[in-house]
């Protein structure tokens, strides 16, 4: 039978394997399958019998844990669309999405989240004890209105809230065809079976949690171990519980690298089968690196919120040097629009991993696609001989200096090559004449042993003077999203003062 509903491999799981377990939550209770299957239809009657009718909105503030799950997979249940949203955002940003996302009803996960309590303090949400933990939610909103309903996977599954927006917020309509297609997607090109214990540190309210953890772990059987927020030791410490697929970003590598050395752990498990990256370019030695460390290939891959599983993953042995982010995954198009002289171009996609659009805003949603129906993604890649798609950076991230391009990726992955940078985000500043300047950020492990004119001698032996940063800030953190992924954004206002000093 066709699956045409999210929560419905969960249902076949139940039927297959009803005493596997499906989830490790956030306080080490384990949930089968068969147990998950009827949480769910009972958080579907209860949020039925509090006003949420098919095509409203459920809003949900959360970080990992099994509530989250069931929550998403009783809206699916209902024909209602899950909001997941991570409650971490402060007031200001958690009302424009509230105002913007018009749900019938909020679900704050309040046991496992003190923000997620603190914003149903806030918003006078009242108790609701549920077989997951006590949770809390919000009256039905009246003026709520639903959108029609399809009974085909083309039917709204979650609405996704881009992070860094300005303006108007934008949330991407995500279909049940969309997540079907990426966890089934997920789960095989990874090998998942009910065998693997999968880690789950990346946040389900980004999509590469959603889709790579939640979605890959129900179409596979395998058990899903959820963790609120990313922590190094935690993750090390969970990796000699058996452990056999972790999929996080660059930066959380990195960090589970450096406690491992503050450790004196030498490598991971034997367990460990797979290792995935996303959400941030690779460089060859810090590949070698983490290679060395995880005793496996790290599968590096590219994505966005609007193209659900991502549009191309590697699947490389062991020890290959390509940090490209692979081919296209299968049902997957991908080509360049308008490639240069250098062979980059605009990346464009399309597919069954293709969002429906953004949130009641056509407009942006018109913008957004060609007239072929490729999704216009604004990042910049070439392809190479074998068909590996490379990653050049965002094009609203292309510096232009002195009349040459430059590339952050490519000033990044000279200053992570440091032994004492854990990661590095690059960004232009305009300056007078029209030209930019190039600002490099730096966290490192040790500040003590490495300065700016440490990593400008550093990187002079490998960048050409165009591309040498005009300032290179050593800090012992970056400003992140909830996923780990580095907020450019935000960088000249945080290191303000810094970037206003003399140099060294």
């Amino acid at each position: 039978m066709t699956l045409t509903r999210i929560h419905e491999p969960l249902f076949r799981q139940a039927m297959a394997q009803p005493d596997a377990p499906a989830l490790r939550d956030h306080d080490d209770r384990r949930v089968t399958f068969a147990e998950l299957a009827g949480i769910v239809d009972e958080l579907a009657a209860d949020l039925s019998a509090r006003g949420l009718r098919p095509g409203d909105r459920l809003l949900i503030l959360a970080e990992n844990c099994a509530a989250l799950v069931a929550l998403v997979m009783a809206a699916s249940r209902l024909d209602a669309v899950a909001v997941p949203v991570n409650a971490r955002m402060t007031d200001h940003e958690l009302q424009r999405i509230a105002d913007h996302s018009d749900p019938r009803l909020t679900v704050y996960l309040a046991h496992a989240s003190p923000h997620a309590r603190d914003h149903a303090d806030l918003a006078g949400a009242t108790g609701w004890q549920t077989p997951l933990g006590a949770l809390a939610i919000g009256g039905a909103r009246d003026a709520s209105r639903p959108d029609p309903v399809r009974a085909d996977t083309g039917q709204a599954a979650v609405i996704l809230y881009t992070t860094g927006s300005t303006g108007t917020p934008k949330g991407v309509m995500l279909s049940h065809g969309n997540l079907l297609f990426g966890g089934e997607t997920s789960a095989k090109i990874r090998d998942m079976t009910p065998a693997d214990l999968i880690l789950g540190v990346l946040p389900m309210t980004h999509v590469f949690g959603l889709t790579s953890m939640m979605m890959a772990g129900m179409f596979a059987g395998a058990e899903l171990w959820l963790f609120p927020r990313f922590s190094a030791a935690a993750v090390l410490d969970a990796l000699q519980e058996g452990v056999t697929v972790l999929p996080a970003v660059p930066q959380m590598h990195a960090l589970i690298m450096d406690e491992a050395v503050r450790r004196g752990t030498r490598g991971a498990p034997a367990a460990l089968r797979y290792v995935s990256s996303g959400a941030a370019p690779l460089d060859p030695d810090w590949k070698r690196r983490a290679e060395a460390f995880y005793g496996t290939a790290l599968q590096n891959g590219y994505g966005l919120t609007e193209t659900t599983a991502g549009v191309t993953l590697t699947t490389n042995p062991p020890g290959v040097p390509d940090v490209s982010v692979g081919q296209p995954l299968p049902g997957v198009e991908l080509r360049l629009r308008d490639p240069g002289p250098d062979g980059v171009g605009e990346i464009q996609t399309r597919g069954p991993h293709i969002m429906i659009g953004y949130f009641r805003n056509p407009d942006a949603t018109a913008v957004a696609f060609d007239a072929e129906g490729f999704l216009c993604t604004g990042d910049l890649g070439r392809i190479d001989a074998d068909g590996n798609l490379h990653i050049a950076g965002r094009a609203r991230e292309l510096i232009i200096r002195g009349g040459f391009n430059v590339y952050p990726p490519e000033i990044e992955a000279a200053l992570n090559d440091h032994p004492h940078v854990v990661q590095t985000a690059v960004i232009g500043r305009r300056i007078e004449g029209g030209n930019e300047e190039i600002l490099a950020f730096c966290q490192t492990d040790d500040p003590a042993s490495v300065s700016e004119a440490d990593l400008r001698a550093h990187v002079t032996r490998r960048l050409s003077p165009y591309k040498r940063p005009a300032r290179i800030i050593v800090t012992t953190a970056l400003p992140t999203s909830p996923n780990g992924k580095i907020l450019k954004t935000r960088l000249v206002e945080t290191f303000r003062e810094e970037l206003g000093a003399e140099r060294e």
